[in-house]
C-alpha cells in the first residue's frame, strides 16, 4: 500500500485548479507591489557584477526563445528566468515573506513572466501563476520550517523559491494535476542552497537558479518525466533529510486564494533582513548624535541576526550587507542605506569603520527577526537608545504605494530615465491587456 500523501496532493490540487481561481483586489494589488518591487531591484541590479556574469554565461548557450532577458534578448525562458531572477536579488534590496519562506517573488516572476511572454500567455494568466506560486512556498515554509531551515545553514529562498517557480510554471505550461506532482517531485529533489554563500555572489544566484529549476521541472514533467511525488510527506524525504534531528517538518495546510501574499514584506534598505531593525533605531538616533561623537555602539537583535549578519569586519560590499554593524553605521551617519551606500568608498570610509570597530551585537534570545534596538554611549558620558518593536516594511508597518514607487524610480530611473514613470503606471494595472509586451518594450528601449 502506498503511503499518503496529504502536502503534496494538496499542493498539486491547488496548482492546477489555478486557470478556474478568482483572486480578491486585495490580493491582485499585492501581487502587483510584488511586481513592482521585483523588476525595480532586478533593473537597479543592471551592472551588478554577478548579473553581468550570469548574463555573458547565458547568452553563450545561444538558446532560442521569446523570452527576454531584462535590457537584453529574446532567448529561451529557462535562460531569461536564470539571469532575471539573479538579477532581483543581486542588492539583497528585494521583497521577503514575514513567515519565513524567503525572497519569494524573485524566483517567482523570474519564472512567470519569461513563460507568458515566451508562450504568449496573458497578463491575467501570468498573476494567477505568480499568486499560485507565491501561496505554495509561503505555506510550506511558515510554521517555524523556514526559520529552522534558516537557522540549520539553508537558505530558504532557494529552497522553497523552486516550488514557487515550479508551481507557476506548471500553471502557465498548463500542466494536469499528476504532472503538477511530478513537477513539484523534481523541484523537491533538487532544492537547496547554503546561508554560507552569503555575501558572495552564490547568494543572488541562489534565486536565479531556483527560477531556472521550477521551469526545468515543469518542462520535463510535461514530457512525461516521473519523479518522487511524496517528498512534502514522506518521513525520510524533503523535511527529515534537512532537519535531521526531526523537530520540526511542513505541516498539512490548507491553501488560500492567495492570502498569503498579504503577509509579505518589502525592504526599504538594501541590505539582510536581520539588519532592519537596528538600521531603523540608527537613523532615528542619527537626528539627535553626531557620529564622531559616539564612544560606543550596542546592537540588540535576533538570534538569526548572529547566524546570518554578524560579519564583524566586512571587507567587500557584498559583505557589508551582511554586517549589522556595517548597516547600523551607514543608519547613525544619516546614510539611507540603499545600494549606493554598500560601496568600496563608503565601506572604506574611515568615520564608518571607526563606528564598525565600537560596535557590539547583544543577541536578545526569544527575540523576532524585525526586532531591534540601538544605544549609543557618547563621549561625555551620556546613553542614547532607540527600540524598534517592529522594523518598518513588514506586515504591521507596511511600505505605502508611494513610498514603494519612490523606492520603484530611485533604482530605475538612473537606467531607463523618462521611461519610468510610463513603466510604474504599466506595473499598476497590470491585469489590462498589452502591459506585458509594454513592459518589454520600454525595458527593450533602454
Amino acid at each position: 500500500m502506498s503511503e499518503p500523501t496529504p502536502i503534496g496532493d494538496a499542493a498539486a490540487r491547488f496548482i492546477a485548479a489555478t486557470p478556474r481561481r478568482q483572486h480578491a483586489p486585495e490580493v491582485l494589488d499585492a501581487a502587483k507591489m510584488c511586481l513592482v518591487d521585483w523588476l525595480g531591484v532586478a533593473l537597479g541590479a543592471a551592472r551588478e557584477p554577478a548579473a553581468l556574469a550570469v548574463r555573458r554565461a547565458a547568452e553563450k548557450w545561444r538558446s532560442q526563445g521569446s523570452a527576454h532577458i531584462l535590457l537584453g534578448p529574446a532567448m529561451a525562458p529557462t535562460a531569461a528566468a536564470l539571469v532575471n531572477g539573479t538579477m532581483a536579488h543581486c542588492m539583497d534590496f528585494d521583497d521577503t515573506h514575514a513567515d519565513g519562506a524567503g525572497h519569494i517573488s524573485a524566483p517567482t516572476w523570474a519564472a512567470a513572466l519569461a513563460l507568458a511572454e515566451h508562450h504568449g500567455r496573458s497578463e491575467s494568466d501570468a498573476l494567477a501563476a505568480f499568486i499560485a506560486g507565491f501561496e505554495i512556498s509561503a505555506r510550506l515554509g511558515a510554521g517555524g520550517f523556514g526559520r529552522k531551515l534558516q537557522h540549520l545553514g539553508f537558505h530558504p529562498s532557494s529552497v522553497f523559491g523552486r516550488f514557487s517557480a515550479a508551481a507557476a510554471a506548471s500553471v502557465l505550461i498548463g500542466l494536469d494535476e499528476t504532472q503538477v506532482a511530478h513537477a513539484l517531485g523534481v523541484a523537491g529533489t533538487t532544492a537547496g542552497g547554503l546561508n554560507a554563500s552569503f555575501g558572495t555572489m552564490s547568494k543572488p544566484f541562489h534565486l536565479g537558479k531556483a527560477a531556472i529549476d521550477g521551469i526545468l521541472a515543469a518542462q520535463v514533467a510535461a514530457e512525461g518525466f516521473e519523479a518522487a511525488t511524496n517528498l512534502l510527506d514522506a518521513d525520510n524525504a524533503l523535511a527529515a533529510t534537512l532537519v535531521q534531528d526531526r523537530s520540526l517538518r511542513i505541516e498539512p495546510t490548507a491553501f488560500t486564494d492567495g492570502l498569503a501574499l498579504l503577509r509579505n514584506a518589502y525592504k526599504p534598505y538594501a541590505c539582510c533582513k536581520a539588519t532592519h531593525a537596528c538600521v531603523d533605531a540608527a537613523r532615528e538616533l542619527s537626528a539627535k548624535v553626531q557620529a564622531d561623537a559616539i564612544r560606543r555602539v550596542v546592537m540588540g537583535a535576533s538570534p538569526m541576526t548572529l547566524r546570518v549578519a554578524a560579519r564583524p569586519d566586512p571587507q567587500t560590499p557584498l559583505e557589508g550587507k551582511f554586517s549589522v554593524a556595517f548597516c547600523t553605521a551607514l543608519g547613525l551617519s544619516g546614510y539611507p542605506a540603499v545600494d549606493r551606500d554598500f560601496s568600496e568608498a563608503r565601506l572604506r570610509d574611515p568615520k564608518l569603520r571607526a563606528l564598525v570597530a565600537k560596535s557590539e551585537l547583544a543577541v536578545q534570545p526569544n527575540t523576532d527577526l524585525a526586532e531591534g534596538f540601538v544605544e549609543v554611549t557618547l563621549a561625555d558620558g551620556r546613553t542614547l537608545r532607540a527600540d524598534v518593536p517592529l522594523a518598518r516594511g513588514n506586515p504591521g508597518n507596511p511600505m505605502s504605494w508611494p513610498s514603494m514607487e519612490a523606492k520603484f524610480t530611485g533604482l530605475v530611473e538612473p537606467v531607463l530615465g523618462r521611461d519610468t514613470k510610463p513603466l510604474f503606471e504599466a506595473l499598476r494595472r497590470f491585469e489590462a491587456p498589452g502591459t506585458l509586451a509594454q513592459l518589454i518594450a520600454l525595458v527593450a528601449r533602454a
